[in-house]
């Protein structure tokens, strides 16, 4: 029994260094993730409107996520572990999940091209794949259009893949 104890003792001080050195890479992507949320609620704090504001921390909260997953798959694999089934399992994981949630991504990126690029803004008199109204709000998943006794909501991904026309509003000639 004595012979196990100091085998496992010397594993132990074997894989200590290799310990101390994920414990460090995971803190280091962990404090870059805290860094980058934080960077997302100050910069969206400072947005012009809401819908850059929803943007902006969305795009954050993606980023600190994903710096928080390769933080802990790094950690993993400096210590030894064989990270290649586990990453091959998050792609596939990543894959269904795209494919089965796919009407809604597409809405969502759309949303948030559109709160980004502007192609039109609340108030603006659209034309869209046979509706047609006024802007009332746009958010990362629809466009909201008041129309002749009627309120319309707009996937963005149909804005995003269809011809808009903005109707021109008439001005008041004094």
């Amino acid at each position: 029994m004595g012979a196990h104890l100091v085998e496992l003792k010397s594993l132990f001080i074997d894989l200590l260094p290799r310990l101390a050195l994920a414990a460090g890479v995971f803190a280091a992507l962990w404090a870059g993730a805290a860094l980058a949320g934080r960077l997302a609620v100050r910069a969206a704090g400072a947005a012009a409107d809401r819908d850059r504001a929803q943007a902006i921390e969305l795009l954050g909260q993606t980023l600190k996520l994903a710096l928080l997953a390769f933080g802990a798959v790094s950690a993993l694999g400096t210590i030894g572990v064989n990270v290649s089934a586990l990453v091959a399992g998050l792609g596939l994981t990543g894959f269904a999940l795209g494919f089965a949630l796919k009407d809604a991504l597409s809405n969502l990126l759309s949303g948030i091209l559109i709160v980004l690029y502007r192609p039109f803004h609340r108030g603006d008199h659209i034309q869209v794949a046979g509706f047609e109204g006024r802007v009332v709000d746009i958010d990362l998943r629809y466009t909201t259009l008041e129309g002749e006794a009627r309120r319309v909501l707009i996937p963005n991904s149909m804005l995003f893949t269809n011809t808009v026309v903005v109707v021109p509003q008439e001005t008041p000639t004094a």
